[in-house]
């Protein structure tokens, strides 16, 4: 049976509970929905040129606008799933899902910038959770969705 905590001494607290990293996982997925988000990119300036600056010719553009849709709704599903399963991480995710219906530049960008991280990852060995949508919004989320700090028991009152 356990006791209470006596006035003045710190509660009892349980073990806290660690995580294991995240897997980095999946390289060819990962790589081949990167590859994915640089057509989408290429597609959708040929795009931007042939219906701003070549006229709106036709099949052309409508051909493009219909490849561009129809690639933003795959890779938006595509990236949620992944999220899911832990392949990609929820920034990423969210500049291919909201952002890239508007430019899919934002989803490129985002692939190159998780690529160069798990470089460094593997580089140095480490792995962060939070960078993985683990507790909480990742870097900078003000401690939300983490554990809360270690209790040093009442402040004393002078």
């Amino acid at each position: 049976m356990t006791r209470e905590p006596e006035l003045g001494e710190p509660p009892v607290r349980a073990p806290a509970v660690t995580r294991p990293s995240p897997p980095v996982g999946h390289p060819q997925v990962f790589t081949r929905l990167k590859w994915t988000s640089f057509t989408h990119s290429c597609i959708y300036t040929a795009l931007l040129i042939c219906a701003f600056a070549a006229g709106k010719p036709q099949p052309e553009t409508f051909v493009l606008g219909l490849t561009h849709g129809l690639l933003w709704i795959g890779m938006s599903l595509a990236c949620i799933v992944c999220v899911r399963l832990r392949i990609v991480p929820l920034r990423l995710a969210t500049a291919v899902a909201v952002l890239g219906g508007i430019g899919p530049f934002f989803g490129s960008f985002e692939f190159v910038r998780e690529s160069r991280r798990r470089e460094a990852t593997v580089a140095t060995g480490t792995v962060r959770a939070a960078e993985h949508g683990e507790g909480g919004m990742g870097k900078g989320d003000g401690g939300h969705g983490s554990a809360p700090p270690p209790s040093r028991g009442p402040a004393k009152v002078r």
